[in-house]
């Protein structure tokens, strides 16, 4: 059960993903008049807020629990879809995407990873893939749907179809069969009959003292982690200029997110029965010599097959990346005080996604092409690869069951 809201929960986040959003920046810089480099920096600085506050929202599912603190978000989020179909102006559009991108891309996905974490140790990966089945649905869904109603409706009323969809989604589910933990159920994590052999470095009760941003452990996979989320959304927020440019169309653009959501829902379910025998750090590498091809196949775009091997190539790459974020902060750190560690990661990982798309915009403005970014980004998945090689981060392991016999 908590399973499945967590796939609702991954799947509502989709309005304030930048795979929905690409679908709209065509229509909204026709109807405002606002350039692509402009919204590329509104979107940038919104997405920096969503960085901040998904730090904060995190901390507050330590404190409250993912359930009510989600419940709230996605009240949030489909506010934010209102506020985007209203939004009139240059200030208005910011504080929109602000709001749009802190809700949905933020801290909607991170207490759906929570709460899933809460609930698994043991087979944490594979409840990952198959939560995680939430966002590659959300990808073959959301795009041809935004599609579909900016054709039919218009812009702004499809922002406000979506905003429904999630309060329709989100709100009951999680008010009515989410719990923050196994234990605040009687029960035991995976479904066991005795507390988990698990990283506890946290006891039920005590200060979280642990260093995060101070911490060079942290950096070292923190930083790594970014490069996925960086190219990845920069490519996603471009896609319909990028296949323009090769002469297809935006209806193509919208497409390939099919293809796109078939392979990372393939290589997440792969990625997450591999990630509890073999650990995340090998499942890295393998991203992010994917995500290597796939921008390789980025610049060989020139029909609708290529495109469609394109975002397959780009789909497996996310797939198995998301896997990994999704799991390593927990398997490193433990379920206790999570969203403190978890939630700074993700803060660092948004603010990278959202530099993303303003240099390869900019890059594209001057030189009236879209390859001299996607070559300079060609070097990020070999420096990651190169710098989680030098992490080395153990995990201080703790029986729980010891601990609560002792106790």
């Amino acid at each position: 059960m908590i399973v499945a809201v967590g796939f609702l929960i991954a799947f509502s986040s989709g309005p304030g993903q930048s795979y929905t959003f690409s679908v709209f920046l065509d229509s909204i810089i026709e109807d405002t008049g606002l350039s692509r480099t402009t919204i590329s920096a509104l979107y940038a600085v919104g997405t920096g807020v969503s960085a901040l506050m998904v730090a904060y929202v995190s901390r507050m599912s330590d404190r409250f629990g993912p359930r009510l603190v989600v419940i709230f978000v996605a009240g949030a989020l489909g506010v934010a879809c209102f506020g985007m179909a209203f939004a009139q102006g240059f200030i208005a559009f910011f504080i929109a995407f602000a709001a749009l991108r802190a809700l949905g891309q933020g801290s909607t996905p991170i207490n759906a990873t929570l709460m899933v974490a809460q609930w698994f140790v043991v087979h944490r990966g594979r409840a990952m893939a198959v939560m995680g089945f939430g966002f590659a649905a959300s990808l073959a869904f959301m795009p041809p749907f935004a599609r579909a109603l900016i054709d039919t409706l218009g812009w702004r009323e499809a922002y406000m179809a979506l905003g429904v969809l999630v309060w329709v989604l989100v709100i009951p589910a999680s008010a009515l069969f989410a719990r923050n933990t196994p234990e605040e159920a009687g029960l035991y994590p995976d479904g066991a009959d005795h507390p988990p052999f698990e990283p506890v470095t946290v006891a039920e009760g005590e200060r979280d003292d642990r260093r995060v941003l101070t911490s060079l452990s942290f950096w070292l996979l923190s930083l790594p982690l970014t490069t996925s989320p960086f190219v990845v959304t920069a490519l996603v927020f471009h896609q319909t200029g990028i296949f323009e440019a090769s002469g297809l169309s935006a209806t193509v653009a919208a497409g390939v997110f099919v293809p796109f959501a078939v392979t990372t829902a393939i290589t997440s379910a792969v990625a997450g029965l591999a990630i509890d025998r073999v650990g995340p750090r090998p499942l890295f590498v393998l991203a992010m010599l994917i995500l290597l091809a796939g921008l390789g196949v980025s610049r060989l775009i020139d029909s609708a097959f290529v495109a469609t091997l394109y975002a397959s190539v780009l789909g497996a790459s996310s797939g198995v990346q998301r896997i990994v974020q999704s799991t390593i902060w927990a398997h490193y750190y433990g379920r206790r005080g999570l969203g403190r560690v978890q939630g700074s990661a993700t803060s660092i990982m948004i603010m990278m996604s959202a530099i993303g798309p303003l240099p390869l915009a900019a890059l594209e403005g001057v030189t009236g092409s879209y390859t001299p970014g996607i070559l300079a980004m060609a070097a990020m998945p070999l420096l990651s690869i190169l710098g989680v090689s030098f992490a080395r981060v153990a995990p201080a392991t703790v029986d729980v069951r010891e601990e609560t016999r002792a106790g």
